[in-house]
């Protein structure tokens, strides 16, 4: 059964590792990174509504920026860390899923924005994922302790769709336990919600680097000549 969905779409930090960039502005195929990622939500029959998160100085910048997305809703102010601007963007959510989303993510399809909101339908967690292909060493002081087994190990991408009331307990409930939160996950492995994967891409690629700029503009050139 289809329940309504809000896209949270965090764009809030500060991006230090894109030497001086602000990749949320930063052109991708012609459009603001920002722009782009909204749009690609806004093209899926699933979201219904788009709270976006971003600096307080960016505020009044991205809602004229987004203005004509007529799935936008709000345009909010976040946090000091990426927890804490995630609650402020599920303070703006009124419905009963929200499928966050990382706002340097712009090449996320339909298809795997619908498959995790899908998957979130019947079991209130759900989260994009693609296999890790290099083998991966645990290693303390540079020197490996343990080799994990590559055919668990996956690699979470965005949008992770969650039971709105849920998710905002969880990470209310990490973040005064202290708790390492390095995705929304986490949160709610923290508390107990069983998580489902869905098929991810290596396509949908978090920009982070000023080269993976040179990268998303590879896939898109790729796509437009399919």
């Amino acid at each position: 059964m289809k329940k309504a969905c809000t896209a949270v779409v965090v764009a809030a930090g500060s991006a230090r590792r894109m030497q001086g960039i602000d990749k949320i502005m930063a052109q991708v195929g012609g459009k603001p990174m920002l722009l782009r990622t909204a749009q690609a939500l806004s093209d899926s029959d699933k979201i219904d509504g788009i709270v976006i998160v971003t600096r307080s100085e960016l505020v009044q910048e991205v809602r004229a920026l987004c203005a004509d997305l007529p799935k936008l809703q709000a345009v909010v102010q976040g946090g000091e860390s990426r927890a804490q601007s995630v609650l402020c963007g599920l303070d703006a959510v009124d419905t009963p899923l929200a499928a966050i989303h990382d706002g340097a993510r712009p090449l996320v399809t339909r298809e795997i924005i619908d498959a995790a909101i899908e998957a979130a339908e019947l079991c209130g967690a759900a989260a994009p994922a693609v296999a890790v292909h290099d083998t991966i060493k645990v290693a303390k002081d540079g020197v490996v302790l343990s080799t994990p087994d590559r055919a668990t190990l996956f690699a979470v991408q965005t949008p992770q769709v969650f039971d709105t009331e849920r998710i905002k307990a969880a990470i209310l409930s990490a973040l005064d336990q202290g708790l390492p939160l390095t995705d929304d996950c986490s949160a709610a492995e923290f508390a107990g919600m069983e998580v489902r994967l869905t098929q991810g891409s290596e396509e949908n690629l978090k920009i982070t680097v000023p080269s993976d700029l040179a990268l998303a503009e590879a896939v898109l050139k790729r796509r437009e000549g399919l």
